[in-house]
């Protein structure tokens, strides 16, 4: 495994990237509402990366995906493509931001309630958010990505909730997706141990029923199989001398 320890200059260009990123969340977040379609957030965010942040949408034909952003909506896992689907009143959706300006990539997402959401999403949404804190919260040098895996693992299934596997947390920089593969389970004791100079996201899958999953024919959007809610979030972490650090969190925002 070869994992890119990032420069000084590197690092810098990383954080213009993720805050670039973080800024197009907090732009869009008043658009979401019931009544409106996925791909005119789609619209809207494409428009403030290329006009108002001279950036370019990293998912844009990425590997042949078609949009500008990620819309996950209700038991959608990850990539859910956005389009005609009207967003309705008690409706989850994670909406997945990647920014790439100056040659660097910053990935963030977060989850969005569509007016009052039930019981069951408020909770997988606030137990999917503590595992990404949890695992944020344990980066620091000599940690091992098994660690951090594993106490996310437990954090979902002593709360009810399971972790999707087939899909992790990635290292990140000049490439949308480098090295090392950060799981959200594991254990404890294995996998790499982090330095200064590493980043990655992590961006843990948390569903409300069975962990298992599908890919729709679309050959992007993945859903659970047993159709139950499913909540992500995500930031890009730095390694530093002594932690960590969030490079797609603004200042005043909460972790």
């Amino acid at each position: 495994m070869s994992v890119h320890i990032k420069s000084a200059d590197e690092i810098e260009k990383m954080r213009t990237a993720g805050r670039l990123a973080a800024e197009v969340l907090r732009m869009i977040a008043p658009h979401v509402v019931p009544g409106v379609t996925t791909g005119a957030l789609d619209d809207i965010c494409h428009d403030y990366i290329t006009r108002v942040q001279d950036a370019i949408p990293a998912p844009l034909n990425y590997h042949g995906f078609p949009k500008s952003i990620c819309t996950s909506v209700n038991h959608q896992v990850c990539h859910g493509i956005p389009g005609d689907k009207v967003l309705k009143n008690g409706d989850i959706v994670n909406i997945d931001i990647t920014v790439l300006k100056d040659g660097y990539h910053g990935d963030t997402s977060k989850m969005f309630f569509v007016g009052e959401p039930s019981i069951i999403a408020r909770r997988v949404t606030q137990i999917s958010y503590e595992c990404l804190c949890l695992g944020i919260e344990m980066v620091r040098p000599g940690v091992r990505l098994g660690d951090i895996g594993f106490a996310i693992q437990h954090h979902a299934e002593s709360n009810g909730m399971s972790v999707v596997r087939e899909y992790c947390g990635h290292g990140i920089g000049r490439n949308f997706h480098e090295e090392p593969q950060v799981l959200h389970y594991g254990t404890p004791g294995t996998g790499l141990a982090l330095e200064p100079g590493m980043i990655f996201t992590i961006e843990p899958m948390v569903n409300a029923g069975k962990r298992h999953v599908k890919l729709m024919p679309d050959q992007w959007t993945v859903i659970t199989k047993d159709r139950s809610l499913s909540a992500q979030w995500e930031h890009t972490i730095l390694v530093t001398a002594d932690g960590h650090e969030a490079l797609t969190r603004l200042p005043d925002d909460p972790l």
